[in-house]
C-alpha cells in the first residue's frame, strides 16, 4: 500500500495483500463488491480474491458466522494475505473477534473509505473533515481497535489521526473532536462570507456533482481550456476520490456571460454517514448552486447505478429538487450511445478528453442560466450616471463607448432589465439623424 508524508508526498510503497469479504442478505451485492474492489485498489492494496457469505441476518459476533470465518482464515493463510476487507460496517466486538481468529488486519468498508480520504486530503479544511469523521467512527470502537493499534508500522486504517491519538482515552478524543468542530465552524463561516460575496456579484453558480471518478475535474479542465484559462486547471486523475477539496473557477463565455463553476467531492454508494456529515460544509456548495451538472461515467457498464447513488446523496444533503442536467461523460470509450438517455431526462453526452459535445453542454448551461437574456444596445445620457454605474457594476458590457450625447453600451440584459431600460435602447452604430 502507499504511505504518505506530511505534505502528501509518497514516501514508501508497500504491498498490501487483501481478501475482500461480503455479506449477502436479501439484495444482490455484486456491484457493491465491485466498488469495494476499486476502493481497495485506490488505497494501494493488491486484491487477491473475494469471499461472499449468504445469510438471513448478520452474525452478532463475526458478521459472517463461525464456519465462514474458519474458511476465511484458511484462505488468508493459503494466499498469504495480510488484510481482510469487509464490505459491511463492523462493530468493535466484531473487529476484535475477527482479528483474533484470522490473525490478519481486519478493516471494513468505512475504514477503507476514510483511509483513502485521509491520504488524499490536501487543504487544512479537508484534513480536519477527514480526521473528524475518523474519530467519530472510531470512538465507539476503541476496544475493537486495540490489537491492530498495538502493531508496529502503518497500513490502511491507521492514516490520519495516527496510532498515538487513538490510544488515548475517550475524553481526550472527544476534546479533539470538539476542537475540530470549532475550527470547521470557522471555516464554514468563511465559506458563507465567500458565498455572500458571490451572491452580491449576482454571478450564477454551477456545481459539478456525481459518482467518484466520473470525470468532474476533467470537465472543469475542458471548460478552462475552452475559455483559454488552462493555467486554472485542477488535479485530474483516473482514480477514485482523486480530489476532495472544492475548486471554484470563473467561466467567461464568448457571449461575455459569466458564471462560477464548482467542482465537488465525488460520491460512492454507502458513503459513511460520518463522512457526509463532516463534509457537509463542502457539499453545501451543491445546495446553494443555481444549476447542477450531474456527471455520469457513460463507460462504467452500469450508469444507472452511479446515477442512483448520486441522487441518493443529493437527497440526503437537501439538494434533490435542484434543477440538474445529466452529463454523460467519457463517450469516446463507447461504441453504442443509444442506451444513455432516459425518457424525460434533460441530458447531454460529452467527452472531456476530446471535447465532443461541449458546445451543446455550454448551450444548455446558457439556456438554463441566461435563457431570458438578449444582447441590446443602449445610449445612457450623462445625467443618468446612476444607470451607467448599475450596468457596469452588475453586468459585463460587451462594448462600451463614450460619445457626445452619452455612454453607449452593447450588453446582455434580462427581460426585466430590457423593460427597465426600454427608453434608452438605440442602435448607436447607425449614423445619427
Amino acid at each position: 500500500m502507499i504511505k504518505f508524508g506530511e505534505n502528501n508526498e509518497v514516501i514508501q510503497q508497500e504491498d498490501g495483500r487483501a481478501i475482500l469479504v461480503g455479506l449477502q442478505l436479501s439484495e444482490e451485492i455484486d456491484r457493491s463488491m465491485q466498488e469495494l474492489w476499486g476502493l481497495a485498489e485506490a488505497a494501494g492494496v493488491t486484491v487477491l480474491g473475494e469471499l461472499v457469505q449468504s445469510k438471513e441476518r448478520p452474525d452478532t459476533a463475526t458478521l459472517i458466522g463461525k464456519g465462514k470465518v474458519e474458511e476465511l482464515a484458511e484462505l488468508c493463510a493459503n494466499m498469504e494475505a495480510d488484510t481482510a476487507i469487509f464490505n459491511d460496517e463492523l462493530s468493535g466486538m466484531q473487529l476484535r473477534n475477527l482479528e483474533e481468529r484470522l490473525q490478519v488486519r481486519v478493516i471494513d468498508r468505512t475504514i477503507l473509505i476514510l483511509d483513502i480520504f485521509a491520504s488524499r486530503a490536501i487543504s487544512r479544511e479537508g484534513k480536519l473533515q477527514v480526521e473528524l469523521a475518523q474519530l467519530q467512527y472510531r470512538l465507539p470502537r476503541l476496544m475493537g481497535f486495540g490489537k491492530s493499534l498495538s502493531r508496529l508500522g502503518g497500513g490502511i486504517g491507521t492514516r490520519g489521526p495516527g496510532e498515538k491519538k487513538l490510544e488515548t482515552d475517550r475524553r481526550h478524543i472527544q476534546k479533539r473532536m470538539d476542537d475540530i468542530r470549532r475550527e470547521l465552524a470557522q471555516v464554514k463561516e468563511n465559506r458563507s462570507v465567500q458565498r455572500q460575496k458571490r451572491q452580491r456579484s449576482q454571478l450564477p453558480v454551477v456545481a459539478l456533482a456525481g459518482y467518484t471518478n466520473s470525470g468532474k475535474s476533467a470537465i472543469m479542465n475542458r471548460m478552462m481550456a475552452m475559455t483559454e484559462k488552462e493555467e486554472k486547471a485542477v488535479l485530474e486523475k483516473n482514480m477514485l476520490f482523486a480530489t476532495l477539496d472544492t475548486a471554484q473557477r470563473l467561466v467567461t463565455l464568448d457571449s461575455h456571460q459569466e458564471f462560477i463553476l464548482i467542482d465537488t467531492v465525488g460520491f460512492v454508494s454507502r458513503l459513511p454517514h460520518s463522512l457526509v456529515k463532516a463534509f457537509k460544509a463542502t457539499l453545501e456548495e451543491v445546495l446553494f448552486a443555481d444549476y447542477i451538472l450531474h456527471v455520469v461515467d457513460a463507460s462504467c457498464g452500469d450508469p444507472s447505478f452511479h446515477t442512483q447513488v448520486t441522487e441518493r446523496v443529493l437527497e440526503e444533503i437537501g439538494a434533490g429538487d435542484k434543477e440538474a442536467l445529466m452529463v454523460y461523460n467519457k463517450i469516446d470509450l463507447l461504441e453504442d450511445r443509444s442506451c444513455l438517455f432516459e425518457a424525460g431526462k434533460n441530458a447531454v453526452a460529452v467527452s472531456a478528453k476530446t471535447g465532443e459535445g461541449f458546445e451543446l453542454l455550454v448551450k444548455k448551461i446558457q439556456d438554463a442560466l441566461f435563457g431570458g437574456q438578449q444582447m441590446v444596445k443602449l445610449r445612457i445620457p450623462y445625467d443618468r450616471g446612476d444607470l451607467s454605474a448599475y450596468l457596469c457594476q452588475k453586468m459585463k458590457p460587451a462594448r462600451m463607448e463614450y460619445r457626445e450625447d452619452g455612454t453607449c453600451f452593447e450588453i446582455l440584459l434580462s427581460a426585466e432589465d430590457r423593460s427597465r431600460f426600454a427608453e434608452y435602447v438605440k442602435d448607436w452604430d447607425l449614423p445619427q439623424a
